[in-house]
């Protein structure tokens, strides 16, 4: 039986479904929303929000999008608070996590299954990838006056690339157990 022509999405619209399940797609994306969360803070955390609106008004499985930017992303930002506590960074007006970077985690928690999915076969690369990467994106977002260190430099890269050697592994291994065991 033919559904009813309300209950079919517009041709466009299952085009960009499609479209934002792409690995170049989703890292563009990303991209872009990084930009806006860290060159534009608070003053581009509309242009933020709306990219990420954007995304869930496209992703095929809404809910189970939202649970699995809910989880990995929420460990993201309770790392990132935790730091903050501890003053390893230090964000303008003195706040423990800017609304920006929350942001910024739920964008890259999208990366996990799309764009960067390539890592979660590879714990070791992906341990040695959150031991550089994600250290030097903190460290790119100093320059930039997104974020400041509050212990010294050398010290603020060290531990951040122990956490991230540890935990970009372990965000893989939940998404591939939670979240592509529901596909």
């Amino acid at each position: 039986m033919n559904k009813p022509a309300a209950d079919v999405p517009a041709a466009p619209l299952t085009f960009a479904r499609q479209l934002t399940e792409t690995v170049w797609f989703n890292a563009l994306w990303f991209q872009g929303t990084w930009f806006c969360a860290v060159l534009g803070q608070n003053e581009l955390l509309a242009v933020t929000l709306g990219l990420i609106g954007l995304h869930f008004a496209l992703v095929p499985k809404r809910l189970r999008e939202l649970r699995q930017l809910a989880l990995l992303g929420g460990i993201g930002m309770a790392i990132d608070a935790g730091l903050s506590a501890l003053g390893v960074f230090q964000f303008t007006g003195g706040v423990l996590l800017p609304l920006w970077l929350c942001g910024l985690w739920l964008a890259f928690a999208t990366t996990l299954g799309r764009s960067l999915a390539f890592f979660a076969s590879r714990p070791w690369l992906a341990a040695l990838a959150g031991g550089l990467v994600l250290p030097f994106n903190y460290y790119a977002g100093s320059r930039l006056g997104a974020v400041e260190f509050g212990w010294p430099l050398w010290q603020s890269l060290l531990i951040m690339a122990v956490i991230w050697a540890v935990m970009l592994p372990t965000l893989y291994s939940l998404h591939q157990r939670l979240f592509q065991a529901s596909e």
